[in-house]
């Protein structure tokens, strides 16, 4: 091979996207953490219910739960269950919610004004892999620039379409300022489109 580097590692492929396949995720993650040692792990969670499951199967590793900002279904209100929230403060995982980095006040542009900015293209083409790599991308670059994971360590990411989790990639983190430095090194599952 002259001295060519070769991984070769298998992607899971959903059938369809959704809730179903949380605990298959979760699995899936669980090996791929272990296997290279990660410390961070980021789950789009916004009523928490996803991160609780995460934090129940995979153990002494870092998690933050992303959520969606305050009024984004209802004005004034988040969506994270405050039962669980309580839960998952007695685990020391923050609950972090922020406006969305791919769309934010792009999406409030073009609500106005019509039209398409550049930050909403970007969320449209991680959408043609799906929408839970969108998702990945976006609360990475959220976490990054609150300070809760180091930007440039390799760190694992759960998103989902809707409800639950159907998509897991590792990759390593920037800031919003750098979005075009992010890259993702592994898909470890997603819905196949």
């Amino acid at each position: 091979m002259n001295g060519v580097y070769l991984m070769k590692k298998n992607i899971t492929y959903f059938e369809k996207p959704g809730i179903d396949n949380t605990d298959e995720l979760i699995a899936l993650v669980k090996e791929r953490q272990e296997e290279l040692g990660i410390n961070n792990i980021l789950v789009a969670s916004n009523t928490g219910k996803t991160a609780l499951k995460v934090s129940n199967e995979i153990k002494n590793i870092n998690i933050v739960s992303v959520t969606h900002h305050a009024g984004f279904r209802e004005k004034g209100k988040l969506e994270t269950d405050p039962k669980i929230a309580k839960q998952l403060k007695e685990r020391n995982i923050p609950i972090y919610a922020s406006s969305h980095a791919l769309s934010g006040v792009s999406r409030g542009i073009s609500n106005k004004f019509g039209g398409v900015t550049p930050v909403e293209i970007i969320a449209q083409t991680l959408r043609m892999f799906s929408q839970g790599i969108k998702v990945c991308v976006e609360i990475s670059i959220m976490a990054a620039d609150a300070g809760l994971i180091d930007e440039g360590e390799e760190i694992i990411v759960i998103g989902g379409t809707s409800q639950g989790a159907d998509t897991a990639v590792v990759l390593t983190p920037v800031h919003m300022s750098s979005v075009f430095d992010l890259r993702i090194h592994e898909i470890i599952a997603m819905p196949r489109p």
